[in-house]
């Protein structure tokens, strides 16, 4: 299924509104990576859930895709003020992923473990009111390059690009939120781009 992330807000469909504040267009994807990009294979990929859950679990590659491959449209924004238009992924939607666990009542974000170390927080419920987040492999037809985070990626379009971990291979669910790499270095804890959550 194809859902255009407009859709889910009529009022930023087109024009300035479509465009939040100090960002400006590109039609270029910009690589920005602190260290070096892992090189992982789709056969040595793996994902865990675990933390505030009743039992963890952890996926294959075509465990993973068997959870159910969705697709969905959307604009990207990245704190350092680029954003693109109409971006398209494949992958598996984040309420499909944590619909594989049984969340314990304490549960309140996600922090994503990435293949490098990487890591970002991202509240549950930007996640739970993000129809279109998901865990991709795929962008505008063409599987996720290694520097743009393949062989799977977060893509969180209702927050700052940042929170769009790459190479994801873990979802840790944590009873409060806690900052991740770069929060702890001065970034947002949140980073909603419609008011500039850039920095804390």
């Amino acid at each position: 299924m194809t859902t255009l992330y407009s859709e889910q807000h009529e009022d930023r469909v087109d024009g300035p509104d479509r465009l939040p504040p100090g960002q400006r267009l590109t039609e270029q994807w910009p690589v920005l990576t602190y260290g070096a990009t892992p090189q992982v294979e789709q056969g040595d990929f793996s994902l865990r859930i675990w933390g505030e859950v009743e039992e963890e679990v952890e996926f294959d590659w075509e465990q993973f895709l068997a959870l159910g491959v969705e697709e969905r449209t959307n604009d990207i924004h990245c704190v350092t003020h680029w954003s693109r238009y109409d971006n398209h992924w494949e992958g598996v939607l984040m309420e499909t992923l944590l619909a594989q666990v049984q969340l314990k009542p304490g549960a309140a974000s996600v922090m994503f473990h990435s293949f490098g170390g990487y890591t970002t927080n991202v509240a549950l419920e930007d996640l739970r009111s993000d129809d279109h987040a998901m865990l991709a492999f795929s962008h505008d037809g063409e599987p996720i390059a290694p520097e743009h985070g393949g062989p799977v990626r977060g893509v969180v379009p209702s927050l700052y690009f940042w929170k769009s971990a790459k190479w994801v291979n873990g979802m840790e669910i944590l009873p409060m939120d806690r900052p991740g790499f770069w929060e702890m270095y001065g970034y947002h804890l949140r980073g909603d781009p419609w008011t500039e959550e850039r920095y804390s």
